[in-house]
């Protein structure tokens, strides 16, 4: 293990070098403009980040639902296909759903004995739209597994531009004014005020209630089990038998689902972002935050180690640094601080400092360093900084129903995991029960506790669907990634997770963040490929460093080993500015709505 790990820090030595190349004023890369992101609602309300490079810039519509792939030109030197599915499995003939997919194809030719077929995506969630994802991060995930393979995002069942739809709303207008767009739909602190967790819980109510009303029959096959054989389904349109698929945060449920349903399909299986697939089902929410205390200490404890010149919010002591960031909350509890931008316009409240954290824990390398700097011009009264850091675009009405035919919608990721799980009590003291327990695993209950509401008053749909046991001997072994500081997905669960799956083995990556894709470890993604191309598990017990920290400090730039760079190999640099791309722009949510 000591010599295992002494090899990785050897050779993670040399691209330290080339990080801070790219983090020099000087290098294109800190140029680099990540995409711009338009925000849509989440399934409990907060705006999810969508991309706006996904604009449909060709219809959708023209793209016939077929049982046999046909593949369209699409957008930009991609492929989309509409594959068309069984609604319900339990009667194949009955009626049928669409599977909207985006690829990626492979440089190599599909006749050369060196394509290796496609690997599916699955952005988490749930909810999550992999049209999208393959526009965000489509390329440089291209890079880490090699130009053997087609990379396809889709769309499951009931979401984006698949369909059926799910929408508990007659229109868009009637979905703004319950859900909205602006702060209205930002998830609330539980401890905002005496009674948000009670409005909280009447809200929940209504939603669940108007589920049942506007359910057209389709909504009870929005779940995993269905989308896991959507995925055999994909799998097998493409000639193919066995099953090629990374899947992140939710998406290690499905990937987990399909692995026990369908053991003897599994290619190759990574699940990254590991969620307790048992406490999932069983609508428990109870053990997803073991770790999020420990990322949030990673921010204080970073910021001291960084100095005055890496981290705009140093103190001496991590102390200090709390006792700051509490003066904060008390202050806006008491009075919020109402904002302006060019833009939109708003208020900086307790829940959103709140909320503003929570998600910067998700992506460190891309948020830590803002959220510094928000957090302190707030303490010198400036509440903008803050305020863009979640900031969304105004509602805009579209006379043109069409127009958002497929447009993602928040409610879709609900059906999901109400869908998945058992049915739970929708008494008030039976939430207030959970919130208080939960409440002694994290200081961070208060924004957690909402996703377990949003299956309250749920309709009482047939159980049947698989909900475990999550226990297979797998046609081949899966690979599991933890990180040692993820605030939704602890390490924890990926070790459970693995017991379940003879021969599967767990890489634990050593950084903050939610899935490895949020830190730049080249060590994580060199063992992702060789086991994607190689069938080569890392050795049990793989502790993978990243190259950097998320307040790189100064003296590391000053000090950089030139000869190091330049001893990297061609693909060793692309892999360097894969991981540095994916790291500074990865923020996928768990679920989409937080």
């Amino acid at each position: 293990m000591v010599g295992m790990l002494t090899r990785v820090g050897v050779q993670c030595a040399l691209f330290v070098a080339l990080w801070f190349v790219f983090l020099s004023h000087d290098s294109p890369y800190a140029r680099h403009k990540f995409r711009k992101y338009s925000h849509r609602h989440g399934p409990h309300g907060e705006a999810s980040v969508q991309v706006a490079s996904t604009k449909d810039d060709f219809s959708w519509e023209t793209v016939v639902p077929s049982e046999a792939l046909t593949w369209t030109d699409c957008y930009s030197g991609n492929q989309c296909a509409r594959l068309k599915v069984p609604l319900d499995y339990s009667h194949p003939d009955a009626a049928f759903a669409t599977i909207a997919m985006r690829r990626i194809q492979s440089t190599v030719s599909h006749d050369s004995p060196d394509y290796r077929g496609p690997i599916l995506l699955n952005p988490g969630g749930p909810g999550g739209s992999g049209v999208d994802f393959i526009a965000s991060w489509g390329s440089p995930i291209s890079t880490i597994v090699g130009p053997e393979f087609d990379l396809i995002g889709f769309d499951p069942r009931g979401i984006g531009r698949s369909t059926p739809r799910v929408s508990f709303y007659k229109s868009r207008v009637e979905r703004e004014l319950w859900a909205g767009s602006g702060d209205s739909a930002k998830v609330l602190s539980m401890n905002a005020s005496a009674d948000t967790l009670a409005r909280s819980w009447a809200r929940a109510i209504v939603d669940g209630t108007l589920a049942g009303e506007r359910d057209d029959g389709s909504l009870r096959f929005i779940n995993t089990d269905h989308t896991a054989r959507d995925m055999l389904r994909i799998v097998k349109a493409h000639g193919r038998e066995k099953l090629q698929y990374w899947g992140f945060s939710y998406g290690s449920v499905l990937g987990a689902t399909f692995a026990s349903m369908f053991p003897d399909n599994v290619g190759r299986l990574v699940i990254d972002g590991v969620v307790d697939s048992e406490n999932y089902f069983a609508v428990e929410w109870s053990n997803n935050l073991l770790d999020t205390d420990k990322t949030w200490m990673q921010f204080i404890n970073g910021c001291v180690a960084a100095g005055p010149m890496g981290c705009a919010l140093f103190a001496p002591t991590a102390a200090e640094i709390l006792e700051n960031v509490d003066r904060l909350e008390t202050s806006l509890r008491a009075r919020p601080i109402p904002v302006r931008t060019s833009i939109s316009f708003g208020l900086v409240d307790y829940s959103t400092l709140r909320r503003t954290i929570f998600k910067a824990l998700y992506s460190p390398y891309a948020q830590f360093p803002t959220l510094a700097q928000a957090l302190a011009d707030l303490s010198a009264g400036n509440a903008t900084a803050l305020f863009k850091m979640s900031e969304s675009p105004g509602f805009q009405c579209g006379c043109d129903p069409s127009e958002y035919r497929f447009e993602s919608v928040g409610e879709a990721g609900s059906a999901v995991l109400c869908n998945d799980g058992k049915r739970i009590p929708q008494d008030y003291e039976g939430v207030l029960a959970h919130y208080q327990k939960l409440s002694k695993t994290s200081s961070f209950a208060d924004l957690w506790e909402p996703v377990r509401m949003s299956c309250l008053a749920w309709p009482d749909f047939p159980k049947t669907h698989f909900q475990g046991p999550f226990v297979a001997n797998t046609s081949f072994p899966v690979l599991l990634i933890g990180n040692t500081a993820d605030p939704v997905t602890p390490l924890w669960a990926a070790k459970k997770m693995s017991q379940g799956f003879a021969g599967s083995v767990v890489l634990t990556q050593d950084s903050p963040g939610h899935c490895s894709l949020s830190g730049p470890s080249i060590c994580t993604q060199k063992h992702v490929r060789q086991y994607f191309l190689d069938g080569i598990l890392p050795p049990p017990d793989t502790v993978c460093p990243v190259i950097a920290s998320p307040f790189p400090a100064e003296d590391f730039k000053t000090g950089m080993d030139q000869q190091a760079v330049l001893a990297l190999s061609a693909a060793d640099r692309s892999l360097s500015e894969a991981v540095r791309e994916l790291s500074m722009s990865f923020d996928i949510r768990f679920p989409a709505g937080l």
